[in-house]
């Protein structure tokens, strides 16, 4: 008996040294009632807050410091997609939201958190079993880090966002009040579910389109759908290759698409897909044996991400059937100044156990690896029915219900690793934290403004050099 006892222990202290601090098993009661003691040290409506500091650093600075080891010539294309808005400049500076977030109050409450969740980082996507859900889908920065700072990115990305669409304030505090209201109910249905229900919940777009208020909404939501089914691989395989001395090839498109020419450069793909093929599960190594590499490109990607080292490898079967995978460079994440550092020493790692832990499903082909030369990746497919909201001139009505659903897709994902009881016994059933939420999201989108406007002055001064895009 001694024996079987021991080895139980061992596993649990195993499992904590990967998952960190080992839980204090308590009743639901005793946590609601933690969650509602924290009230007294960090009131709720502390948190409509923002004031910069005197000593808060220069902007300019921040975004400097984050193109450290990026690729020198995809900057300006960087900060050229970042003047286009104040929306694009929040877009791109997750590194000095950070910064700014680890200013603010915090119950000291961890989750696996994104790390840079606005709006645009939710959207619809494939499942292995082919069925589309709605949910997060960039986890460069994910990190485990303070519940609040997710919630307060995304609350302000909605506020800004409201104001990119020419909406009074008044219509972009109710996006986020929706958003912070659909996180604090949800949040408390899955604080109330076994762990196993919660892991096996998820967002589907039958749910989307069953939900919707009128008609004309359902119809608009089987359309995004069907559009977002048509993003397959087949579809975009024609778009960005031809066809080269008999050869399926990538296209250069330059600056945005282009071959690297570097003699050594095919010899350190190979290692590398080496290594990518050890991170898969043995029936995923079975699966990625049936293709093989041929061709391999750098593609510029994104805001925050232009500039790091980003590729697209083209694959294909023994019946030429096309698969395309992006390889995409992860550096440490921009929450570590302020949050800790990572327990994976591989930044790729890093990026796919947060994913895994905050999706409700994760692309099959999901893996990690570490260049030759000493940069880490992760990989998935480039393009698997991928589709996120439109925001261009979205109407009030329309900011709200997705507003909504990123609320209640955010709560899901840090219920899947927090303490959704505590924090929900801190959040209470009223709409205190809500409204100061608000508060916060229209304050920090001033802060945003103005931090905009510093980069147009900076670029139109000529200390940074900015790539417009036609």
């Amino acid at each position: 008996m001694e024996t079987v006892m021991k080895a139980p222990r061992k596993a649990k202290a195993e499992a904590s040294k990967i998952a960190g601090d080992v839980p204090v098993l308590r009743s639901r009661a005793e946590r609601l009632t933690a969650g509602r003691a924290l009230r007294d040290s960090v009131p709720r409506s502390s948190h409509a807050e923002w004031t910069p500091s005197a000593q808060r650093r220069d902007p300019i600075e921040i975004l400097e410091e984050s193109n450290q080891d990026r690729l020198p010539e995809l900057v300006p294309i960087r900060y050229g997609r970042m003047l286009r808005s104040p929306f694009t400049f929040l877009r791109g500076s997750a590194a000095l939201m950070a910064h700014d977030l680890a200013t603010t109050p915090s119950t000291g409450l961890r989750v696996q958190a994104c790390g840079d969740c606005h709006l645009l980082n939710f959207g619809l996507f494939a499942t292995p079993e082919r069925n589309l859900v709605f949910d997060l889908n960039d986890f460069d920065e994910t990190l485990p880090a303070p519940w609040e700072w997710d919630l307060k990115r995304l609350a302000v990305s909605f506020a800004i966002a409201g104001r990119d669409n020419d909406l009074p304030d008044a219509d972009s505090r109710k996006a986020v009040l929706e958003c912070v209201r659909a996180y604090r109910e949800h949040l408390r249905e899955y604080s109330r579910m076994n762990p196993l229900e919660v892991w096996y919940t998820r967002l589907d777009v039958e749910t989307l389109i069953a939900t919707a208020p009128d008609e004309k909404v359902k119809k608009y939501r089987e359309r995004l759908a069907e559009r977002a089914r048509q993003r397959v691989v087949e579809n975009l395989f024609p778009k960005i290759t031809g066809e080269v001395a008999g050869r399926r090839r990538l296209v250069d498109q330059p600056p945005l698409l282009y071959h690297v020419s570097d003699p050594g450069f095919e010899e350190r793909v190979r290692e590398a897909l080496a290594d990518y093929r050890q991170s898969l599960s043995d029936e995923r190594r079975v699966l990625m044996d049936r293709y093989h590499l041929e061709d391999f490109a750098l593609k510029v990607v994104g805001i925050g991400s232009v500039g790091t080292r980003c590729f697209i490898g083209l694959f294909f079967d023994e019946e030429n059937h096309p698969l395309i995978l992006q390889f995409k460079e992860e550096r440490r994440s921009v929450l570590e100044p302020y949050a800790g550092k990572s327990h994976y020493d591989n930044q790729g790692q890093r990026v796919v156990m947060g994913q895994r832990l905050m999706q409700s499903s994760s692309d099959i082909f999901l893996g990690w690896l570490r260049g030759q030369r000493g940069y880490d990746f992760f990989v998935r497919q480039l393009r698997d029915m991928k589709m996120s909201v439109l925001l261009d001139d979205m109407t009030a009505a329309q900011l709200n219900r997705y507003a909504a659903f990123c609320g209640w897709t955010l709560a899901r994902a840090h219920s899947k690793s927090g303490d959704a009881t505590t924090i929900s016994g801190y959040l209470g059933k009223g709409d205190t934290f809500d409204e100061a939420i608000g508060a916060f999201s229209l304050a920090y989108a001033d802060q945003t403004e103005r931090d905009h406007a510093a980069l147009v002055k900076a670029v139109h001064a000529g200390r940074l050099e900015a790539l417009a895009e036609e």
